[in-house]
């Protein structure tokens, strides 16, 4: 079996690319599976797409409020060795929204998919708190649709996430996939910007297929970041 403590410890700058497996022991369910967010919807994309926000902002607020919030998850032991290791010596690169990364003390995060607990007006642009958004979808003083600082289907990402994304994949000498099937572009394309020779260790329940080189650890990401 790969020893994860071993190619951290001799690693220079190791960087993680993550996904919502990492938060699901915090109690945040991920999109994809039987239990997901997507499970029993019939077009799940759609709702989560720019075209439903501006033709029906109450049906895309009401999924975004009933479905996605989860104030009271806390992070887990992945979230905080992860955090531990990367303020150390590496970078966090997420596709969660959920900002769990950085409630968990990672200074080096980049939110490659926006966060969920940053609000604006997309009329004025003005910030609110998520917990004014959860209340109401409105912006009384102009009458402005407040929404989540999150890549939509169909918006093109941050400029500055991408950057920020790639930098930290080319530093790397030991990249560590977490918590996802790593099979959503363009995410699933950073690997592209690693050095040659940079080793790449995945860890997830079920084994991955993935068009490159790296090293599976087939199992519970928690117990094994319980180890480091």
């Amino acid at each position: 079996m790969v020893d994860l403590k071993a190619a951290i410890q001799t690693a220079k700058f190791v960087t993680f690319l993550t996904g919502a497996g990492v938060s699901v022991p915090s109690g945040i369910p991920d999109y994809r599976s039987k239990n997901g967010l997507y499970a029993h919807q019939q077009n799940p994309e759609y709702l989560l797409s720019t075209d439903n926000l501006q033709a029906h902002p109450a049906d895309f607020y009401q999924f975004v409020k009933s479905s996605m919030y989860y104030p009271q998850a806390k992070p887990n032991v992945i979230h905080e060795k992860m955090a531990a290791i990367s303020n150390q010596k590496g970078a966090i690169v997420t596709q969660n929204v959920d900002g769990l990364h950085t409630a968990a003390g990672a200074k080096n995060v980049v939110e490659f998919h926006g966060n969920l607990y940053r609000i604006y007006c997309q009329h004025c642009h003005q910030s609110f708190d998520y917990q004014q958004y959860l209340k109401s979808d409105r912006h009384a003083a102009d009458g402005g649709i407040l929404r989540p600082d999150i890549v939509l289907y169909g918006e093109a990402l941050s400029q500055q996430a991408i950057s920020q994304a790639i930098t930290a994949v080319g530093q790397a000498d030991l990249i560590v996939i977490c918590g996802t099937s790593f099979q959503v572009a363009p995410f699933s394309l950073l690997v592209n910007y690693a050095q040659p020779g940079t080793r790449v260790i995945a860890v997830n329940e079920q084994k991955l297929m993935l068009p490159f080189k790296f090293e599976m650890i087939q199992a519970d990401a928690q117990a094994i970041f319980a180890q480091l």
